[in-house]
């Protein structure tokens, strides 16, 4: 687990976050601990360092650099999205408890909140964005609600704001997976989003090469998160840890050429008589247009269309 908090320019710290103090000598590019084990003699010696701890220098290194690029107190590095999506809903709950989630979500996240959690005693309900339906849902039992922003693979746009401010009223957590949107597009944490989850084999990675994810939030959540990761071991090799650092450094310029990418590409559709409908937040025709113009800076690089005559025209 590492504690960052933002300082600087998110350009700046996508480069130089989650560093120690440079002293002279010192490397500009941190080296690759490839070390399972590390030289501990005595208790005094401090926390003790492992890899699937998720402890390792260039583990806590990203996490504390993507904490600080999210505006949260701390982060923790996974093995991959669906691990930090997994340890994340599993350190927050327990048997017998309850979770409002948004019905618009990924599928693996969708069956695992459907399918598996129920196997371990932990109910979710499902809502439309309709905010009375929300309330509703909402029992004695219901331990946090789970959104995406946008979601995977419809491109809509949930309002959060008046789900954090329920949350705020009942005393729980607002888990947002902004993996589609990444934190240059949209400031999870900025708006009161409690708990932020990346899938960091797509954006932040940003090379095709890595599968990881990343969750921050407060240090306290952090905690319990890699607590349940020590348990099922979803840690990250510490050499795609230092992948995953290295695409990071790029994140700023390369969501911007995404979300420059991305409009012309969905321009372009929109334009062609094969296509029915184009799905982008930055198109007028979007139904959550003005919505995503509030809430977000940019719209990211993700572009879904339905073809005239479905799957048979495709």
């Amino acid at each position: 687990m590492a504690k960052h908090k933002r300082e600087a320019h998110l350009a700046t710290i996508s480069i130089h976050g989650g560093h120690e103090d440079r002293v002279p000598g010192a490397p500009v590019v941190p080296p690759i601990i490839q070390s399972s084990t590390f030289h501990w003699a005595t208790p005094d010696d401090g926390e003790l360092l492992y890899s699937r701890f998720g402890n390792n220098p260039n583990q806590n290194l990203v996490g504390a650099k993507v904490a600080a690029i999210e505006g949260t107190e701390a982060g923790v590095v996974l093995g991959s999205g669906m691990a930090a999506v997994a340890m994340t809903l599993l350190a927050l709950t327990k048997a017998g408890d309850h979770i409002v989630a948004a019905s618009g979500l990924y599928g693996a996240t969708h069956a695992l909140l459907g399918q598996e959690l129920p196997r371990r005693g932990i109910e979710t309900t499902f809502v439309d964005p309709d905010m009375g339906d929300w309330e509703k849902a909402m029992l004695p039992e219901t331990r946090l609600l789970y959104i995406e922003i946008p979601v995977n693979p419809t491109l809509r746009i949930l309002d959060p704001r008046p789900i954090i401010a329920l949350a705020k009223e009942k005393d729980v957590p607002v888990v947002c997976d902004a993996t589609f949107s990444s934190p240059v597009n949209f400031r999870a944490a900025d708006l009161g989003i409690d708990v932020v989850i990346q899938s960091a084999t797509k954006y932040l990675g940003g090379h095709s090469d890595i599968i990881a994810g990343v969750v921050t939030g407060t240090s306290e959540v952090i905690d319990e998160v890699t607590k349940m990761s020590r348990l099922y071991g979803p840690s990250l090799d510490p050499h795609v840890a230092w992948l995953l650092d290295r695409g990071i450094r790029t994140l700023d310029v390369r969501m911007k050429r995404h979300n420059e990418n991305a409009m012309a590409v969905a321009r372009f559709f929109e334009s062609r008589s094969e296509v029915e409908r184009v799905l982008y937040p930055g198109l007028e025709s979007h139904p959550d247009h003005e919505l995503a113009q509030e809430i977000m800076s940019g719209f990211g690089g993700m572009v879904s269309i339905v073809l005239k005559g479905g799957g048979e025209a495709a």
